[in-house]
């Protein structure tokens, strides 16, 4: 009778994450774990980690978390919460935030090349300029902005 095979140690990216969160047990992400998981892990891009973090469910800070762009709901979450850390913070800070929020408006401005996402991702690139070019005027815009396209279809707006 052969014995049976030792069950396989999971393998990958994911595993990685998977174990470091097993080793170090925390109950929420935030920014001191965020920069040891990037000391740790620093051949997974940040984006990436973001992605396989998320999944997990486990909480992540406005600046981990970075700018959720799965629907609007959650991006006018992740825009208010950086948003909060924006007014906030001090200079570096400032300069912190913005950097997330720019990559965020880029990644949704190659997303917008895709013909099933284009009018979508254009909604949330205005989204992300808006909130670039004027952090405190966001809250109200975004208000204003929902108000607007509650009554709009996708096709509406241009889309397909």
């Amino acid at each position: 009778m052969p014995t049976p095979a030792k069950p396989r140690k999971p393998r990958g990216k994911r595993a990685e994450v998977l174990a470091w969160l097993e080793a170090e047990h925390p109950s929420n992400i935030g920014e001191a774990q965020w920069d040891a998981l990037r000391r740790d892990l620093a051949h997974l891009s940040a984006s990436y980690l973001r992605t396989l973090l998320r999944q997990t469910g486990i909480p992540l800070a406005p600046l981990v978390a970075g700018v959720r762009q799965d629907d609007f709901d959650t991006l006018q979450h992740s825009l208010l919460a950086l948003l909060d850390e924006y007014e906030r913070g001090d200079a570096s800070r400032r300069t912190e935030v913005r950097r997330i929020v720019i990559e965020a408006k880029d990644h949704a401005r190659w997303a917008s090349r895709n013909p099933s996402k284009q009018s979508d991702k254009q909604e949330m690139v205005m989204w992300m300029l808006t909130w670039l070019e004027n952090p405190p005027l966001f809250r109200e815009w975004v208000r204003l902005r929902r108000r607007a396209l509650a009554g709009q279809t996708p096709e509406d707006r241009g889309g397909h």
